[in-house]
């Protein structure tokens, strides 16, 4: 009975990797790094391995020496009971709201910026597939009639926003 379980999981997993697909996000014209710099809330997210469990997660984005933006991520993992950190570099592509983001050498992860508040205080930001994604927020908490936007334009692109796991902070 455990070998079956163990086929259906690998069998469900393949299929979701499968099923994954590239998600495409437009520029954003006028996009403002000065102002998209600072700490952020995750508010939700897709789950994936390097984030399983974490709460109270934060994303630090700063200019360094060489105005190279860096990123300081760090959560809470309850079952554990200690901060986790991780460090990485980024990369601005030719489109301004579309990042390259370095936190193992030459290993480059998507960053995308799909939506931006007009006061840049939410962001939704894709990993470029159905796999990833993040709710973003300035403040430990996003507004109702924020998050209802930026479910419908997460649903728009083609993610499944019931997979969503909501962050506590």
């Amino acid at each position: 009975h455990q070998i079956y379980k163990t086929k259906e999981k690998e069998a469900t997993k393949l299929i979701k990797t499968l099923a994954t697909k590239k998600i495409e996000i437009s520029p954003i014209e006028n996009f403002n790094l000065s102002q998209y710099l600072g700490k952020w809330y995750e508010i939700a997210r897709l789950n994936h391995s390097f984030e399983k469990g974490l709460t109270h997660v934060t994303a630090e984005y700063s200019l360094d020496k060489n105005n190279k933006v860096r990123v300081t991520n760090r959560g809470y993992l309850p079952a554990k009971g200690k901060w986790q950190e991780a460090h990485a570099r980024t990369v601005q592509t030719h489109t301004p709201n579309f990042f390259k983001v370095y936190f193992v050498p030459l290993i480059a992860g998507k960053y995308r910026i799909a939506y931006i508040s007009s006061d840049y205080s939410a962001a939704l930001v894709s990993g470029g597939t159905t796999k990833y994604l993040w709710f973003l927020s300035k403040t430990p908490l996003l507004n109702e009639q924020e998050k209802e936007h930026m479910l419908s334009l997460a649903r728009k692109l083609g993610y499944d926003t019931s997979e969503l796991i909501w962050v506590e902070q």
